[in-house]
């Protein structure tokens, strides 16, 4: 195991409740609904104002305008296809010093269905998001997507 992956699970050893659990695979459940639909604005709603994303390939959007922008010069390579972001694995943490700040860790694999029903994939990703309490639901603070690697044996 790596040492970066070993941080995470370690720290994520703390128990959380079913309940913390169920909020956020469910926070998760629309969020992608969201995404997957095309529903770019309802997507960056999900994240903070100065919400923040670093792609896997070192890319950073801030703030939901960037996000927006950045997701609309993307949309031509969705075209006529379906994608569905698929995400497992959930090690949930609540910060010990502010209980409305969640950090997630999460294994996500992408898929591509075209008109004909042929699925594709996409490289698979891990991801680190920091998840706040805001009027009562959740939104995403800041993300970080790392593309998956070998682990050095």
């Amino acid at each position: 195991m790596s040492e970066a992956v070993a941080e995470v699970v370690a720290a994520a050893d703390s128990r959380v409740t079913g309940d913390l659990y169920a909020e956020v695979q469910t926070f998760y459940a629309r969020q992608m609904r969201r995404v997957d639909a095309l529903d770019i604005e309802g997507f960056a709603a999900t994240f903070t104002e100065d919400g923040s994303v670093v792609h896997a390939g070192g890319d950073r959007q801030s703030g939901q305008a960037e996000m927006i922008a950045g997701m609309r010069a993307n949309l031509p390579r969705y075209q006529g296809i379906a994608v569905r972001h698929w995400f497992g694995h959930l090690l949930i943490e609540v910060d010990a010093d502010d209980p409305d700040t969640v950090r997630v860790s999460y294994y996500t694999l992408v898929t591509l269905t075209d008109a004909e029903g042929k699925v594709s994939f996409q490289p698979t990703f891990t991801v680190d998001d920091v998840l706040v309490r805001r009027e009562g639901r959740l939104l995403t603070r800041e993300r970080v997507i790392h593309r998956d690697r070998p682990a050095a044996v």
